[in-house]
């Protein structure tokens, strides 16, 4: 079988190789591959690892089973979860096994062993390029949104950006029922967030004070909770546009891991800062029982994985990049 490994180098920073085919253990399947999607995580650990395969969202065809799997059936379609041995509950370093990283072989490849229970089955009218954008940046959003506490109906929601986390908040969040702001630096990207429902629309470089704007559109209030995706060089800003009491999910490394926080601001308005590092099996779970329907800026085909890569650097996109894996590619891709 052929798969991708990370070189190490900046270019090209994968490496198409061929490997045998791998045989499940006890409790284990072997998962055709259909589909991969990247995130910005990605790009972190192609600069970090090598001689690893990279990519955590895939999604396919159950091929063979280990002894002791029930639940399954060969030729189930199924979607991976981000930490296949983390199903439910609290998070502990025994359950925080993440696909595509150091030392755990990602989803670029055509065929991958997972743990049975680490998959969830997909719909039928579910494609497999839509649900592989949903075990990190789809969990990520729903984890977000409604772990501890669910956001309520009528609830305003901050969104930093158009990229896949803020695009499946936004779709969460106004199923939810909640009022929608969201940021970006493109118009052309902001009309197309209205689309989906958001309810106001700023545009951060031509409203470089942008939180002072959510607070306008909140009668100076702020927001009941944000979702900030880029992390020390937005959480001042975003601590400011919340409101007393108010919430943040923070799970943005766009902008690096390290920069001064107003902590003054978080005692004062008791605001709530929850790390969100995506979800269990059972949320993946459940965002796939919402029917989702995410935003595909463009499907490459598994040939061409590095020209993938070029285009999540490029940040160009609306929604999210997906390569396609296998013999036959789809004819319409959306």
């Amino acid at each position: 079988m052929r798969r991708y490994i990370l070189t190490g180098h900046d270019l090209p920073k994968l490496k198409l190789v061929q490997s045998e085919d791998p045989r499940p253990g006890y409790g284990e399947i072997v998962v055709d591959l259909r589909a991969a999607s990247l995130n910005y995580r990605d790009l972190i650990m192609a600069q970090r690892f090598s001689d690893v395969v990279p990519l955590s969202d895939g999604a396919g065809v159950v091929s063979a089973m280990g002894d002791g799997v029930e639940g399954h059936a060969i030729g189930d379609r199924v979607v991976i979860a981000f930490m296949p041995k983390w199903l439910d509950g609290e998070f502990t370093d025994a359950r925080r096994a993440s696909l595509g990283g150091s030392g755990f072989d990602g989803v670029l490849t055509e065929r991958i062993v997972v743990p049975a229970t680490g998959v969830v089955r997909i719909p039928d009218a579910m494609t497999f390029e839509a649900a592989a954008t949903l075990p990190c940046a789809g969990v990520t959003a729903w984890s977000a949104l409604f772990e501890r506490r669910p956001v309520q109906p009528g609830e305003t929601v901050l969104l930093l950006g158009t990229g896949g986390v803020s695009i499946f908040a936004l779709q969460l969040a106004k199923m939810a029922g909640a009022r929608v702001i969201i940021t970006s630096s493109s118009d052309e990207k902001l009309e197309r967030a209205r689309a989906l429902g958001a309810d106001h629309l700023i545009n951060y470089r031509s409203v470089p004070d942008w939180e002072n704007e959510v607070l306008r559109l909140t009668d100076g209030v702020g927001t009941d909770l944000a979702v900030d995706v880029a992390g020390p060089a937005t959480l001042n800003k975003t601590l400011k546009a919340t409101r007393l009491g108010g919430r943040i999910s923070l799970m943005g490394v766009l902008t690096g891991f390290e920069g001064p926080i107003d902590t003054a601001i978080i005692l004062e308005k008791r605001i709530t800062l929850q790390g969100i590092y995506v979800g269990p099996v059972a949320a993946l779970q459940a965002l796939v029982k919402t029917n989702i329907a995410p935003q595909i800026d463009r499907v490459f085909p598994f040939e061409d994985a590095e020209a993938a890569y070029d285009a999540l650097r490029a940040a160009e996109h609306f929604g999210k990049l997906v390569i396609w894996i296998g013999e036959q590619q789809p004819d319409a891709q959306t």
